[in-house]
């Protein structure tokens, strides 16, 4: 698991079922910088290495990270299942 950075905190790993598949994704919380946009921090990501994860909003309340782990899991579904079953 690739480390985010010092400010990163694993929470834990939510099991994401693609086909026959079952993927492990480490669920880090971080510290976001603020700014003026509208676009809620965290997500699902993939890296260079190929290893996927789920970031978190480390100052969010624990309703609004089950939210954000809910959508990034959605979100990882839709990404692997476009690169594990085409």
């Amino acid at each position: 698991m690739k480390e985010i950075g010092q400010g990163s905190k694993l929470i834990g790993f939510v099991q994401v079922h693609v086909g026959a598949r079952i993927f492990a994704l480490p669920v880090q919380a971080v510290k976001f910088e603020r700014d003026r946009t509208s676009i809620p921090p965290g997500g699902f990501f993939s890296d260079e290495a190929g290893q996927y994860g789920i970031l978190v909003d480390g100052d969010a309340s624990p309703s609004d990270v089950q939210a954000q782990i809910a959508a990034a899991s959605a979100e990882a579904v839709r990404y692997i299942s476009g690169r594990y079953l085409n």
